[in-house]
């Protein structure tokens, strides 16, 4: 208790220095909130607007089929797979899809593509980027009705409109060459030129039928996990019911390996810039704390001579460290909470800088810079800078207990 009072009246004595040195904690976790805030925003909306795509956050497909896609390899028995999935307390959805490459043809011209047969039923603005991104018609009504739904770029190369007719053509499950005729319901634009130039949705059940599917069948299910942070445990559970054994079962990382491998080298760079705020803040405490050391030299010595432990004198310079980042963490959140609530709201417009179509990893990044922390980030944050704080206070804690009386008390 002694200890406590002495430390907070030595800070309180250089009330400039000590006040500095909080301002720059302070500062630390503005910067650690805003640099890890910015991560967890975009890396969860990059990851989200890649399931829905097509894979999902966990994808269930034959087995070696993402190795080696091919419309030969199919799933049965998909309807009652996603009954099973969809009770799952983390899933927020799953959808049966069908995924494959094809030649789209007008009267005019023909170019290669992929398409992905839905069910109208099981798709959502929330789960289907292509939905969203509807700038013209509509999505066609149901699972077996006429209709396709292509990209923009894709319309404008085959000069398409809402009611033209559009062949396609592909292989069976056979291996056979089928092609089929559908009238455009729908345009979409995602602002990425690779999809919107090769992507078209289908209506599934009719793709069966053109596949020599059957109607339980589907090359995969696309799973949407609530909180993606949780996708790996939900994966390991379906892989080990016995439902999915004769199933390949994985994580949107081993989906798309590309969007992962990126995502992976830009939390690194994030890792290292906030590790050097760190390190500055730590500096800035550490001179802080040793000064205040030495200035105090011949105190120290007079409190060893009249009975003050070495042990005791390094405790003191710890327990004023302490309340050094307990201060600097206070007027932390304090003055982070407010910049907060407005960038997780409201956020900053870069249109003008980056664009309004700029692309990660094939997945369109919202020019709108916004922020988001998770728990777990906001632990690591104040633990982070709070253990950084007492820990650039044991050297000059350490020099406080090595001071020796007779040196200190010389009159120079």
């Amino acid at each position: 208790m002694k200890l406590n009072v002495l430390a907070r009246r030595n800070l309180w004595r250089q009330k400039r220095r000590t006040l500095i040195t909080a301002f720059s904690i302070a500062f630390g976790v503005l910067l650690a909130v805003t640099f890890t805030g910015v991560g967890d925003h975009y890396y969860t909306r990059m990851v989200d607007a890649g399931a829905n795509m097509g894979m999902g956050h966990i994808s269930i497909t034959a087995p070696d089929y993402n190795r080696s896609p091919s419309l030969k390899k199919r799933l049965s028995n998909a309807p009652a797979l996603r009954d099973l999935i969809i009770n799952h307390p983390n899933v927020a959805d799953a959808t049966i899809r069908i995924n494959g490459q094809a030649m789209f043809a007008s009267a005019s011209k023909s170019i290669g593509g992929m398409f992905v047969a839905i069910d109208p039923r099981q798709e959502n603005t929330t789960n289907n980027l292509f939905i969203r991104s509807l700038i013209d018609g509509d999505i066609f009504a149901d699972a077996d009705s006429k209709g396709i739904v292509v990209g923009e770029k894709i319309a404008s190369n085959l000069n398409l409109g809402i009611g033209k007719k559009v062949v396609y053509t592909t292989t069976d499950a056979n291996g056979e060459i089928v092609s089929a005729i559908e009238r455009v319901t729908g345009i979409f634009k995602t602002g990425v030129a690779e999809v919107d130039g090769a992507m078209v949705l289908l209506p599934i059940r009719r793709v069966q039928n053109v596949l020599g599917y059957s109607d339980d069948q589907a090359t995969l299910i696309a799973v949407n996990i609530k909180d993606q942070r949780r996708v790996a445990k939900t994966k390991d559970l379906f892989a080990a019911m016995k439902n999915f054994k004769q199933t390949e079962v994985m994580t949107w990382q081993q989906s798309q390996p590309d969007l992962a491998g990126m995502i992976a080298i830009d939390k690194s760079t994030n890792y290292i810039s906030q590790v050097l705020i760190g390190l500055l803040v730590a500096a800035g405490i550490l001179n802080t704390m040793l000064m205040s050391v030495l200035e105090r030299k011949h105190e120290f010595g007079v409190m060893m001579a009249v009975g003050m432990s070495p042990k005791t004198l390094f405790l003191l310079v710890m327990v004023e460290s302490f309340w050094l980042a307990v201060l600097g963490l206070i007027i932390g959140v304090i003055i982070s909470a407010p910049w907060y609530y407005y960038m997780s709201t409201t956020g900053i417009d870069l249109s003008s800088v980056i664009g309004a179509d700029m692309e990660f990893g094939g997945v369109l990044i919202d020019p709108i810079m916004k922020i988001r922390l998770f728990k777990e980030s906001v632990f690591a944050i104040l633990f982070g800078l709070f253990f950084l704080s007492l820990t650039s206070g044991a050297y000059p804690a350490w020099r406080a207990g090595r001071v020796l009386p007779v040196d200190s008390l010389k009159v120079h």
